[in-house]
């Protein structure tokens, strides 16, 4: 009796080189039809003024984000309206948040938490509320709105959950106050069906540094594509001048200051001098 037997898919290192290239081939092809469809609305920024100087007579600005919607031929026509939001996101800073409580009849700094590396502004403008434009989960997600940043802090873990959430709408409402948190619905305007324009005002108060300009697309609850500048906010003039001094010649700065202190005191000695 005669066994006959056969190989099915029996691979040789020849077959099974020809394999592995006809996967990384196709794998190559689909990412390049992925990178099309994602790349079927593009956005294209730009800002007013890269640059906002602050001088001794500052009394706050305007930058201007404007941009226009880029579609080919493959993008699908869909009646979701189109939405943009632009965010500008200030340099970090570290703050300290305290609570008072009344002790013996005075009131007196109970507790305080510090929250490490946030925002120092934060500017948020859109062409209608976030709401209408995504779910919460894809907000939350990306840390689009002030209730969504990433706010870190020191507090111990004998704190309550709920102690922990008013520290934190302590610090949101104190930025609100200062001018530094600002969220605007219905602020972007389309001046065509492709081209939108905002006006980010920038406090008197609003810290120097580099920022971040973001423009995100949405339609029909997804995020299609986001685009961003570079905003520089310096101090200029006599104020640039004494800030660098104060931090590259230390001694220089400190002797001058004095000497200013001792002239001035001997100015106002000599002006209202008693005859």
């Amino acid at each position: 009796m005669r066994v006959r037997v056969v190989e099915i898919g029996l691979l040789t290192p020849a077959r099974l080189k020809h394999v592995r290239l006809a996967q990384a081939v196709l794998t190559i092809i689909s990412a390049l039809f992925l990178i099309s469809d994602s790349q079927a609305e593009t956005l294209v920024t730009a800002l007013s003024e890269p640059t906002v100087k602050i001088t001794s007579n500052f009394t706050g600005a305007e930058i201007v984000v404007f941009g226009v919607i880029e579609r080919d031929d493959k993008t699908v026509e869909r009646p979701e309206p189109y939405d943009i939001v632009v965010t500008v996101d200030g340099p970090k800073e570290t703050i300290v948040i305290r609570r008072k409580a009344r002790v013996f009849g005075v009131w007196v700094n109970n507790e305080s938490v510090r929250f490490i590396d946030i925002l120092s502004f934060y500017a948020l403008h859109s062409t209608r509320r976030l709401s209408l434009i995504a779910d919460e989960a894809l907000l939350k997600d990306k840390g689009i709105g002030a209730k969504n940043l990433t706010l870190r802090s020191d507090a111990g873990f004998d704190m309550s959950e709920d102690d922990r959430q008013s520290f934190r709408d302590a610090l949101l409402r104190l930025k609100v106050q200062e001018g530094l948190y600002a969220e605007r619905s219905s602020a972007v305007g389309f001046l065509s069906s492709s081209l939108f324009r905002t006006t980010v005002p920038l406090p008197a108060n609003v810290p120097d540094g580099d920022y971040k300009v973001d423009v995100s697309l949405f339609r029909g609850g997804a995020l299609l594509t986001t685009q961003r500048q570079n905003l520089r906010i310096a101090k200029a003039g006599f104020e640039q001048f004494t800030y660098s001094t104060a931090h590259t010649n230390t001694l220089i700065y400190g002797l001058t200051t004095v000497l200013m202190a001792i002239f001035t005191g001997w100015l106002a000695g000599v002006i209202f001098r008693k005859e």
